[in-house]
C-alpha cells in the first residue's frame, strides 16, 4: 500500500504518518529523514521528530538528497518518507537542479522506493494556498513540489490531508478501513 499525507505546517501530518506506519507494519520500519540540518531551528525540529519516533521501532536513514540505493533499505516492510518538501528544496537548491529535473529525479526515486517496500507512507506539505507573491526561485520550487505531489497523488492508493490533526480522505479511505483506530 502507498499513502500520501499532506497538510500545512504543524497540522499533525507527521504524527498521523507515524501512527499509520506502525499500524500497517508487520516487519521492519524505516524512517527516511530528508531534513538537512542547517540551523538551531532545524536541530530542534529533528530532535522533536526523533522523540516522537522513540520506541516505535523505526530505523532512521538520513537521505536529504535522494532515496538511498535499494541495498540500503532492503528488508524493510514499511518505509515512512518525511518529507517531500524538504527533499525537493535540497535537490533543487543543494544540487542545483531545475524544477523539471528536480521533479523527474524525485519521482524516479519514489518509484524505486514503492517497488522495493511493501508499504510506503510519504509526507508532504501544502505550500500552495497562502496567496502570497513570491520571487521566481520560490515559485519554481512551488511548481516543482506541486508537480511531484500531483504525480504521486495520482499513483498512490490513499491520499490524506491532515487538517488540525484531523485526517481528511481525498482518495482510498476503503484501503485503510481496517486501521480506523489510527485516525
Amino acid at each position: 500500500m502507498t499513502v500520501l499525507i499532506t497538510g500545512g505546517a504543524a497540522s499533525g501530518k507527521s504524527a498521523l504518518a507515524e501512527r499509520l506506519a506502525v499500524a500497517l507494519n508487520d516487519g521492519n520500519l524505516a524512517y527516511f529523514a530528508t531534513m538537512q540540518i542547517s540551523d538551531d531551528e532545524c536541530k530542534t525540529r529533528v530532535a522533536k521528530h526523533r522523540l516522537m519516533r522513540a520506541g516505535k521501532g523505526f530505523e532512521t536513514i538520513e537521505c536529504p538528497f535522494g532515496i538511498p540505493d535499494i541495498e540500503d533499505f532492503a528488508g524493510f516492510d514499511t518505509v515512512l518518507l518525511e518529507c517531500l518538501s524538504n527533499i525537493t528544496a535540497n535537490v533543487m537548491f543543494g544540487l542545483g537542479k531545475k524544477p523539471d529535473e528536480t521533479a523527474r529525479f524525485i519521482l524516479a526515486d519514489i518509484s524505486r522506493l514503492c517497488q522495493a517496500a511493501r508499504q510506503v507512507i510519504i509526507v508532504t506539505n501544502e505550500v500552495f494556498s497562502d496567496g502570497c507573491d513570491y520571487d521566481k526561485l520560490t515559485l519554481d520550487y512551488i511548481s516543482a513540489l506541486g508537480a511531484i505531489n500531483r504525480s504521486i497523488a495520482a499513483q498512490v492508493d490513499v491520499v490524506i490531508e491532515s487538517v488540525c490533526g484531523i485526517p481528511v480522505f481525498h482518495k482510498g479511505r476503503e484501503a485503510v478501513r481496517n486501521y480506523e483506530s489510527v485516525f
